[in-house]
């Protein structure tokens, strides 16, 4: 019987689509609430249980009660036992690190839990010098994911998973525990800290790299995308820019104000609402019949969708259409996946798919090259 470990932060990336950029705080959760965020972690952390369905005999589930685990598990039919009873209305860090430990204690063999940045370090600090701790996998449900102990999409940690309690040997290695400060990043401003390392499978095509950072790019490589951009926008198209250094580039050739790490709408030259949320696009996808969306990568991870941009949601990216969707990045942006492809995280599985494939990505002033999403 494999004994896995199983933690769901409930509040984790309540934040992303009203464009709060993060879910830290109790102040934040309950504006988000007020936005009317919807909670998705135990949606993500299903769809990677899904996946072991078939497997649910060989597996008994050690988890914190209610929200945290419990009513997800007992629900699709696992065996569970409940290890630490919570408060249901507000959950905290201390219930997820006292969950780890409790977990351990049960002689579990791997833990998989589902969160953003800060539930990693919660992860992190729960495990900190214990020499018997387990290997991790992260189903991601954040906001801003910039560690890299996360599978590359719910799927992905679920398939993981299947071939570990199948048998596969397992090579362990560490991966990094990154967090920013958000209040630093609600204001464009990004301060990333390493907390540590924890043991992760050692299978990159189905765990994600660590964010880099854009301060490599060549600044003559964006003024070029920015430049060809610019010059074929159409008239009274709608474009959705965002967010990330690539696409501020664009807004710096209009000169016009830009926010870093959101996404800003444009028509005709001229700066037509910055920092959307997902409410605010989809009325603004009411309002305005051709629209275009501008959209870059994660250096070294290589997501498109489902890291830091969670305002695009599945609805608004089929809304769009995906034709309509054009990802700029520099070439060094993709040296930097080593071959690897990019990579989708909608939280939509069926939208996944229809994503994969080759697209061209602009790479400077009229170059484009085809590239795979997969």
């Amino acid at each position: 019987m494999f004994r896995l470990g199983l933690i769901i932060n409930p509040v984790a990336g309540i934040g992303g689509r009203v464009a709060l950029k993060g879910s830290d705080g109790e102040d934040i959760q309950r504006l988000a609430m007020q936005r009317g965020a919807i909670p998705l972690a135990e949606q993500r952390m299903q769809q990677a249980l899904q996946v072991l369905l078939e497997y649910k005999d060989d597996i008994h589930i050690y988890t914190a009660a209610n929200t945290m685990g419990e009513n997800l598990c007992k629900s699709l039919g696992f065996e569970v036992t409940v290890v630490k009873p919570i408060n249901d209305t507000q959950t905290s860090a201390h219930d997820t690190e006292k969950t780890v430990q409790l977990c351990i204690d049960q002689g579990i063999d791997l833990l998989l839990f589902a969160g953003g940045d800060g539930t990693a370090r919660n992860i992190f600090h729960a495990l900190e010098n214990k020499p018997t701790a387990p290997p991790v996998i992260g189903v991601p449900a954040g906001c801003k994911i910039h560690s890299s102990v996360y599978a590359v999409t719910p799927t992905h940690a679920g398939e993981l998973l299947s071939l570990i309690v199948k048998g596969r040997g397992l090579v362990l290695t560490q991966a990094s525990v990154m967090d920013i400060d958000e209040d630093e990043f609600r204001h464009d401003r990004v301060k990333a800290k390493l907390y540590g390392y924890l043991n992760v499978p050692a299978e990159n095509q189905f765990m994600q790299n660590m964010k880099e950072g854009g301060i490599t790019h060549k600044e003559i490589t964006l003024q070029d995308i920015a430049a060809f951009i610019v010059e074929t926008m159409n008239d009274d198209v709608l474009y959705l820019i965002g967010s990330g250094t690539t696409p501020k580039a664009i807004l710096d050739e209009l000169q016009l104000p830009y926010t870093l790490l959101g996404i800003d709408a444009v028509i005709n030259h001229q700066l037509l609402a910055s920092d959307v949320d997902e409410k605010q696009i989809q009325d603004l996808l009411n309002q305005h019949k051709n629209v275009r969306l501008i959209i870059t990568i994660i250096g070294g991870q290589g997501h498109v969708f489902g890291r830091g941009n969670q305002q695009i949601s599945p609805e608004v990216i089929r809304r769009i259409g995906l034709h309509n969707i054009v990802i700029i990045s520099s070439s060094e942006k993709i040296k930097s996946l080593n071959g690897l492809p990019m990579r989708v995280d909608t939280g939509d599985e069926e939208l996944n798919k229809a994503l994969y494939g080759l697209v061209p990505v602009i790479t400077g002033y009229d170059e484009k090259l085809l590239y795979r999403i997969g």
